[in-house]
């Protein structure tokens, strides 16, 4: 039997692929982000949106219930303050994300935590500004790295995946009469899917470098990402913090930090001018 179903699995995996399609969901601004995503067709941008609002409007009604939503002032402030100046700076990766319905907020929390929901809903924790000391340039390379995954569609592509597996997975259990049922996970909530799954590699190489352009062009030192990585890794006990996945911390990525300053700190040194 192994033959006949290595040969249905393959048929599965090619009509699975039949229904995703290869995006460019950015422009590559000058840090030059080119990689093309393989999307779900029938997963589109909108809904993803719509999930991730419904989610996160969902955790703001829980943190206010809990009198820990925006309580401390000073915080939500300055957190609100970058993002005015990173939110205008998405133009240059993509135009209509300047029309989004962007919404910043801050829980009272200690986690090492931040996100920006697909469709651009951000929520900092107090955990992570206490404890690791931020400046407003770490603030603002924290919040340009979470704002990048919102704009490359990295949730929707976590979850085009998870559900093209999924799909694939269905083919093969109708073919073989629901002997493969177990290996199902159906039913995954599409905000949690989009969040909490481990970013790959691509995803964090790529909201790294369109993190540090982004601060940079907001006026934001784009070198305190490395101060920060460095004091999240420390903090972490060497492992990433939540909010930038799985993977473990290592010098690649601060390396890579460093090779992708000469690109940005000219836009910075502009942008400084300006101001």
């Amino acid at each position: 039997m192994a033959g006949p179903l290595r040969l249905i699995a393959a048929l599965a995996a090619a009509c699975t692929l039949a229904a995703c399609q290869q995006v460019q969901t950015t422009e590559g601004g000058a840090i030059g982000v080119e990689r093309k995503q393989s999307m779900l067709v029938l997963l589109s941008p909108a809904q993803v949106d719509q999930m991730a609002a419904q989610g996160y409007n969902a955790s703001l009604a829980e943190a206010k219930g809990k009198g820990k939503l925006n309580r401390d002032a000073q915080a939500t402030a300055r957190v609100r303050a970058v993002s005015q100046r990173l939110i205008p700076q998405v133009a240059v990766f993509r135009k209509d994300a300047l029309g989004w319905k962007w919404e910043v907020n801050v829980e009272d929390s200690p986690e090492l935590n931040a996100y920006c929901a697909p469709g651009g809903k951000i929520m900092f924790y107090t955990g992570i500004i206490d404890k690791l000391k931020l400046s407003d340039d770490e603030i603002a390379a924290i919040m340009g790295h979470e704002m990048a995954h919102a704009l490359r569609e990295h949730g929707r592509e976590r979850m085009s995946k998870v559900y093209a597996q999924q799909m694939g997975a269905q083919l093969v259990s109708a073919f073989t009469r629901g002997r493969y049922d177990q290996y199902l996970s159906l039913g995954l909530d599409g905000f949690n899917l989009a969040l909490n799954l481990p970013n790959s590699r691509d995803n964090e190489s790529e909201a790294d470098a369109m993190g540090i352009e982004l601060a940079a062009r907001g006026g934001y030192d784009p070198r305190a990402a490395i101060s920060l990585w460095q004091k999240m890794s420390a903090a972490s006990q060497g492992q990433p913090p939540q909010f930038l996945s799985t993977h473990p911390s290592n010098q690649t990525r601060i390396t890579d930090l460093q090779a992708n300053m000469p690109k940005v700190l000219p836009l910075y040194d502009a942008a400084r001018g300006k101001r």
